[in-house]
């Protein structure tokens, strides 16, 4: 185990990210200070400022990173330009808790505490392509599909327990499903065209299901307390 930092007794790390290479780490604080870190050097690159809240999550693409905060903001950086962002993008009404870039990076998909799901073009940030607002609770999970061009799946908090799915080329929605627990986070397998959702109040419980059909493959539980972070190994 490696300690890469400590930022001290008035700052938190709010959010982290690897880079789409694995070199570099975001590291999203409460003060609203976005670190990018180069970790086999173990050096900070840059320190970017622009965020007046903690910045809740961080998403990269391949060319330039993209930062959301409490103060409602989306922030985009690029680490080659001396400015500490280069669009700022305002949709929300409440504080930014997920974003996503989708795999071909044409669009960014954006969920806030206000319920809203927002998709943004990357090719123009002054408005939002889309504006979805059927979830009744805060927009934490995102996920789009590898398998399926243009296809996002969202899910929302304990008033809502419901994941959705969208068609963002279209800008319409698809169909939902009631999971009866708060969704806390979603991730696709790479290799085969499944689902799996983790999930707070009431059963703390995974599940892996089965695209497009939506059946339960697996139900797994353990957890006493709401599963709010999972990974998949970098070849799936």
């Amino acid at each position: 185990m490696t300690k890469l930092t400590d930022l001290g007794p008035h700052e938190q790390v709010s959010s982290v990210s690897w880079s789409n290479s694995g070199q570099n780490l975001a590291v999203g604080t409460t003060q609203g200070i976005l670190q990018n870190w180069d970790v086999e050097k173990q050096k900070i690159v840059r320190k970017l400022e622009g965020h007046s809240g903690r910045i809740g999550c961080v998403a990269w693409n391949s060319t330039f990173l993209s930062s959301g905060s409490r103060d409602k903001k989306i922030l985009h950086r690029d680490m080659r330009m001396k400015e500490n962002f280069f669009s700022e993008l305002k949709g929300h009404k409440q504080e930014v808790c997920g974003l996503k870039w989708s795999p071909d990076e044409t669009q960014l998909a954006s969920g806030g505490n206000d319920n809203n799901l927002i998709v943004w073009n990357r090719a123009n940030n002054n408005k939002p392509l889309v504006k979805f607002n059927q979830h009744k609770a805060a927009v934490k999970a995102i996920a789009w599909n590898p398998h399926q061009h243009g296809t996002l799946c969202s899910g929302g908090g304990t008033a809502d327990r419901c994941i959705r799915f969208w068609d963002t080329l279209a800008c319409r929605p698809l169909h939902h499903v009631d999971t009866g627990s708060q969704v806390c986070n979603l991730i696709y397998s790479k290799n085969v065209n499944e689902l799996v959702s983790t999930h707070g109040y009431s059963k703390n419980g995974i599940i892996v299901w089965k695209q497009p059909s939506m059946k339960k493959l697996a139900v797994l539980t353990g957890h006493t307390m709401r599963v709010l972070y999972l990974a998949i190994s970098p070849d799936g």
